[in-house]
């Protein structure tokens, strides 16, 4: 999908052309989010399926049905993380005049193997752009995929100053954070913020896969919350967990710990000090989830909340987001539960505080039904 902006994009600092190596949905997305800055870019992929429908989708244009490429000023290696340190090399070796980057979740491993493979690490940069999805593919590829994401840069400790500013200005142009981290710090990082999470979601889901369907009816939002990344691909997260299974299982002693002593407290819920360790071990969830920032960064604001009677007919969510945006109030987060079979859902709507009271009369004065 391309973006439909009519307004005029401003110039990328990118310098084409750019050889996307790699066309899932991170590469196809940053070819996207590429061309709508009128960059000019190349596709490259092991799959002529996949390459074929990034260039379908505005993506750039195909090395198998436009090809030979001319030199690329950038190459973007987008592909899975076991042959990314291979195909960065290759990459170096074949174009002698262009900066490298990958754009892996795994960092150090990469780096090694492209220490030991003997890869130009003055032109290399590892990168990590902390934005997807769960679909996978070309087909689910946005150019808007990294606005307001993270994206971590990594010196390889020989990156030369043009190789880093030209990392920086893809991740900046593509409407990205950038952080620096060194290799080490990033794989650390990832393994508590990331792949841990995965691991939870998918044991999670597991546990659910002989639970009798009439049992699952009566899930709510909070089973979708937290499975909702267990849909992600196995395939790629084989990869992913084995690269970094370090730093992951350091992450994984401290669940242990915990559920040991959780495990031990409920064997004997009524023995003295019982209660007191369940509720700090959930008011350790509570100190823990409010240190993650909102979404405008930096400090965790409070928001205040408030439910809305939503029917199920086509067409109510988007009445509601466009008359909040009437009434003048800005949506600072939304939620939305809705169980199968039910005539109605419900819209968490979270706005600063001092806005809530007026949007409660408003949006009963509109015909809401507002949950106080």
């Amino acid at each position: 999908m391309t973006q439909t902006s009519s307004a005029r994009p401003a110039p990328a600092a990118t310098t084409g052309p750019v050889l996307v190596v790699g066309a899932g949905l991170l590469g196809a997305s940053i070819g996207l989010g590429l061309r709508h800055l009128g960059v000019e870019v190349w596709l490259q992929d092991a799959s002529p399926t996949a390459e074929a429908v990034a260039q379908d989708i505005g993506a750039g244009r195909s090395c198998r049905a436009d090809g030979p490429p001319p030199e690329p000023a950038l190459v973007v290696v987008a592909t899975p993380p076991d042959v990314t340190a291979q195909t960065v090399t290759e990459a170096l070796g074949r174009h002698p005049g262009a900066v490298v980057l990958d754009i892996a979740s795994v960092k150090e491993a990469v780096l090694e193997g492209v220490r030991e493979l003997g890869g130009d690490l003055a032109r290399y940069v590892g990168t990590h752009p902390m934005a997807g999805r769960e679909k996978s593919g070309p087909v689910a590829a946005r150019g808007e995929l990294f606005t307001s994401m993270p994206w971590v840069v990594c010196d390889s400790g020989s990156s030369s100053p043009a190789a880093l500013a030209a990392a920086k200005n893809l991740a900046v142009d593509l409407g990205a954070t950038v952080t620096f981290m060194d290799a080490r710090e990033h794989d650390a990082t990832v393994a508590l913020i990331s792949h841990l999470p995965q691991v939870m979601s998918s044991l999670l889901a597991s546990r659910l896969q002989d639970t009798p369907l009439h049992h699952l009816s009566l899930a709510g939002q909070g089973l979708r919350d937290t499975t909702r990344i267990a849909a992600s691909d196995p395939h790629l997260w084989v990869q992913i967990l084995s690269a970094n299974a370090g730093p992951l299982v350091a992450s994984l002693h401290g669940v242990r710990q915990d559920l040991d002593r959780l495990i031990a407290t409920l064997q004997g819920p009524e023995a003295p000090g019982a209660r007191l360790d369940i509720a700090q071990l959930i008011a350790e969830g509570n100190a823990g989830r409010a240190r993650i920032p909102g979404k405008h960064g930096g400090a965790p604001r409070a928001f205040a909340t408030l439910t809305v009677l939503v029917g199920d007919v086509p067409g109510q969510i988007a009445r509601l987001l466009t008359e909040i945006g009437e009434i003048g109030v800005n949506l600072e987060d939304l939620r939305l539960e809705h169980s199968p079979g039910q005539p109605v859902g419900l819209a968490e709507v979270s706005v600063l505080p001092n806005r809530r009271k007026e949007l409660v009369e408003a949006l009963q004065e509109r015909g809401w039904k507002v949950v106080q």
